[in-house]
């Protein structure tokens, strides 16, 4: 882990060496007042040498100068590296995360692993600024007093330095403690996160349901299980820090009645006993210094490791020799396809999995390139787990999918999932702009080549009537425009993609009758030339579709045209009636 760790320093090494000796000369400015003062007591004050009393005060005044000056390069430049490697980081797991199985997020809240991108990593910069510095100046700082201190008195210093190793077995022995405490902060903070991301994002449906009291109660739980977790966690730190100072007083007691003994039996003058106390102190505030460090290595050691956990989660797998297609035709192929969902969460240490009940059983089915087929039955057959198939959202269990003869394992993820397009029932549209929204599906679009997405998607007309055009902001996931108009956007997106094959996914079953209208023309003209797969439950919006298809948890259960399946008067004939008379009545 610490390897990991030092790595992310390498791009910014020429930064950090020069803040380590920044920091190395600051250690060697502070060892100068204490023999500059005791040369003063012994010798320049009682000679009253007023020459030497100014020409070292200067000196001081110097070196007090270049001191502030480095600290302030320190200050500056040391929290830039932090920030930096806190950047670097940040940057390699979100490149991590669009890398990561659709399981993934299935088992992981959002606010947990936004928690981990940012709490946990400040954390890290922090770390990664003051902790190298820390110790190399309390390193530096404790060597130099040493050697300072046996040049003075050595047997004075060996009985000092007799008390060191118990203030380090102490430290050790803490060292578990805290780390599990600061590890139990971090995931209730996580838990807080997510409670809170999750609140905020269902805030109008929590307001309809008039379940404030019930939204309170589940932040309050987790924010209390926060605030136990984090009393503990300071519990641990008092215990550490009051040890601490305990051990660095008693360690000043023992050099005051010491050094006071020695003065008394004349084994040292007045002036290096003024040396002596000086220099403890000296030797006492890097103690202090690295327990400050301590307290930083668990805060950013304990956040390191649960970003190491999110990148060592295992990736989308790749073919090792997957090619790359620019452009596939559409005919897909089913090949005894079964498929069970694989549940993946994030342990303590590793991936853990458990397998659930089979999805879909051994499922055959040719679809010819440029061909509309409809996917329609119970809820809970499978329809929305087959369209995720086919851009490898989801791995098949056993059998394999093909596209144009090409098994989908053998393509790059890239270049399938440029060929597929997708229009769902919960469209999810970006914070920004509507030019930006339509442009998703082909970043590289020019402002015209955008403007005729709009068009074929019957959403043109509409948006030059807003005040801003193409540049209006919708809001968080296109919260300012109504169902209708997000889907016309994300319709328009797909038309801009133009991919060969097309999965629309629910598309229409959650708008009205009139809206649907309007959205199933711009359909159709999306559908046009493409291999098209579709999943509904109002069947009304299928019937032009060239094979239908009932699956359920069973597999397929009928195919045919529309007609074909009416006449056959079967699971389709029934449900297909069941609606008709279902809208009669309303």
């Amino acid at each position: 882990m610490l390897k990991q760790f030092i790595s992310y320093y390498k791009p910014h090494k020429r930064l950090f060496f020069m803040d380590m000796f920044c920091a190395f000369i600051v250690a060697i400015c502070d060892l100068f007042y204490p023999i500059i003062a005791g040369d003063m007591i012994d010798d320049y004050v009682p000679n009253k040498n007023l020459r030497m009393i100014i020409i070292w005060s200067v000196a001081l005044f110097l070196i007090y100068l270049l001191k502030a000056g480095l600290n302030w390069f320190i200050q500056y430049y040391g929290h830039i590296v932090g920030v930096r490697m806190q950047a670097d980081m940040r940057r390699d797991i979100f490149q991590k995360l669009q890398k990561l199985p659709f399981s993934y997020f299935d088992e992981n809240k959002t606010g947990t692993i936004m928690s981990r991108i940012m709490n946990d990593l400040m954390d890290i910069s922090e770390l990664a600024h003051h902790g190298p510095e820390d110790l190399f100046i309390s390193v530096i700082s404790l060597i130099g007093a040493f050697v300072i201190l046996c040049t003075i008195n050595v047997p004075l210093t060996v009985i000092v330095f007799i008390a060191v190793p118990p203030i380090v077995l102490f430290s050790i022995k803490m060292r578990r403690s805290m780390s599990e405490a600061f590890t139990k902060t971090r995931e209730e903070i996580a838990e807080v996160n997510a409670t809170l991301e999750n609140s905020i994002a269902g805030i109008r449906v929590s307001r309809a349901y008039t379940s404030a009291k019930q939204e309170q109660k589940k932040f309050d739980y987790h924010n209390e299980n926060f605030k136990r977790a984090r009393g503990a966690a300071y519990k641990v730190m008092a215990h550490f820090f009051s040890g601490m100072g305990l051990f660095t007083d008693l360690l000043y007691l023992l050099v005051l009645v010491a050094g006071g003994l020695f003065y008394y039996y004349g084994i040292i003058g007045v002036g290096d006993f003024a040396k002596y106390l000086l220099f403890i102190t000296m030797f006492l505030n890097p103690i202090k210094r690295l327990v400050q460090f301590y307290e930083q290595l668990q805060n950013g050691m304990t956040g390191f490791e649960r970003f190491r956990q999110i990148m060592a989660v295992e990736e989308e797998p790749e073919h090792p020799n997957a090619i790359s297609v620019e452009k596939l035709k559409g005919t897909i192929d089913f090949n005894h396809v079964s498929f069970q969902y694989e549940t993946v969460t994030n342990g303590e240490d590793s991936l853990q999995s458990d397998r659930k009940d089979m999805v879909i059983r051994d499922l055959s089915l040719h679809i010819d390139q440029g061909k509309t087929v409809a996917i329609v039955g119970p809820s809970g057959g499978g329809k929305t787990t087959l369209c995720h198939l086919i851009p490898r959202f989801y791995e098949v269990s056993s059998g394999n999918i093909t596209i144009d003869g090409y098994d989908i394992t053998e393509l790059t993820r890239m270049s399938l999932r440029k060929n597929i397009g997708m229009v769902a029932q919960d469209v999810f549209l970006f914070t920004g702009t509507i030019r930006d929204n339509i442009a998703y599906g082909n970043p590289n679009a020019t402002d015209e080549q955008v403007i005729q997405a709009a068009q074929k998607a019957n959403i043109h007309d509409y948006i030059m009537n807003l005040e801003d055009g193409y540049d209006t902001y919708i809001g968080e996931r296109g919260v300012k425009l109504s169902g209708g108009q997000r889907q016309r956007i994300s319709i328009a997106r797909v038309f801009l993609k133009n991919p060969s094959i097309l999965i629309l996914d629910e598309a229409t079953s959650a708008l009205d009758n009139a809206t649907e209208m309007l959205i199933q023309g711009a359909l159709e003209k999306l559908a046009k030339g493409r291999t098209c797969i579709i999943v509904a439950h109002r069947l009304s919006t299928i019937k032009n579709a060239d094979e239908i298809i009932v699956l359920t948890d069973e597999g397929i259960q009928e195919r045919g045209s529309h007609m074909e399946l009416l006449n056959r008067q079967g699971m389709y004939a029934q449900l297909y009636q069941y609606q008709f008379k279902s809208q009669e009545k309303s």
